[in-house]
């Protein structure tokens, strides 16, 4: 394939017969050109396949127009639905974003927090609140607005948009708790910050109710088989367990399966409750109970939050908690 030469702003005004300011103004601001002009230059983007260059504009002026987005995984449905509701708000207000994937690597985190502040980046939007020293003082030496999401930090960087992980995870041992069930187990995977939270919340609910608490993980990553196989150590340790409180719905869906193999029957011999509320979950029969987490509104909130302060706007508050549901599942009912 031959290279060609990448098409110049110049080249566009050239075509056209007008100046290369003209060109400039219509990209920055197209109503400042007269409408016949629009059509023209507009034809002569399409026709060529012109890419604006920002850097100058990024050198020039004190905003990129741009927002980074620091995910631990590209294929979790729950990061996905997050960018989502971010991308709601940056398209209606003109800005982009980034988006960068660690892996759930704190290091790796730090790696791509330098990348997208040397692209000049208007603000950062984290998933993790486990930073590494240099990422910490990184964030405070480039003095931008910077949001931490999917969970509630005790000492925020600076915003922080999320919910109260150990809170709903009680909540959603308390209701195996008080529909009956003695010996409840928790199924943990990868062991990221936000799992460790729920576990402490499941921990919480079951010393109050004079309960033994017992956690089964591992640091594999979730899926359906890990699940499975999580269940059926937890059977190993707990021959009596009656309920399974799982750390996301990848493991519920798991241990919903593994009962339907090995002849237990779901919520009567075992409730389940997962967490995420995933539309897996729903597609189940019974239906999983699980733990809504607003990711979409997450975004939503943060990316409102940050663009109101690069705007020079001070929001009422920047620590913002969006709460949690439960999915109308089945799965965690008394027995019949």
């Amino acid at each position: 394939m031959t290279s060609q030469r990448r098409v110049t702003l110049q080249d566009i005004a050239d075509q056209l017969g007008i100046t290369k300011m003209t060109v400039s103004r219509y990209l920055r601001d197209p109503q400042k050109v007269a409408e016949k002009t629009r059509v023209r230059i507009a034809q002569a983007i399409e026709s060529t396949g012109y890419i604006q260059n920002r850097v100058p504009a990024m050198l020039s002026k004190s905003s990129s127009k741009a927002i980074g987005i620091v995910v631990p995984s590209l294929s979790n449905q729950v990061f996905a639905e997050l960018v989502q509701g971010i991308e709601t708000i940056t398209r209606q207000q003109g800005f982009s974003t980034l988006i960068a994937h660690t892996g759930y690597d704190p290091l790796t985190e730090e790696e791509q927090v330098a990348v997208l502040l040397s692209y000049q980046v208007d603000a950062l939007i984290l998933t993790q609140t486990d930073h590494t020293l240099r990422t910490r003082k990184m964030l405070v030496a480039a003095g931008l607005p910077v949001a931490e999401t999917m969970e509630l930090p005790v000492e925020p960087i600076d915003i922080a948009v999320g919910l109260d992980h150990i809170a709903a995870a009680t909540a959603a041992t308390r209701r195996m708790i008080d529909a009956g069930r003695k010996s409840i187990v928790y199924l943990a995977a990868r062991l990221d910050t936000r799992t460790l939270l729920r576990q402490r919340g499941y921990e919480q609910a079951m010393k109050h109710a004079g309960l033994k608490p017992l956690t089964v993980s591992t640091s594999a990553h979730s899926s359906f088989t890990t699940g499975s196989s999580l269940m059926q150590q937890a059977f190993q340790q707990s021959p009596g367990l009656d309920g399974v409180f799982c750390t996301n719905d990848d493991l519920a869906v798991g241990v919903m399966l593994y009962c339907a193999d090995n002849g237990k029957t779901v919520p009567e011999d075992v409730a389940v409750v997962g967490y995420n509320g995933l539309d897996v979950g729903q597609a189940m029969r019974p239906k999983l109970t699980s733990v809504v987490t607003p990711r979409y509104r997450i975004g939503e909130v943060s990316a409102d939050l940050l663009i109101k302060r690069i705007q020079g706007e001070t929001p009422a508050t920047s620590y913002v908690d969006v709460g949690f549901s439960f999915t109308d599942g089945a799965t965690d009912r008394n027995h019949v």
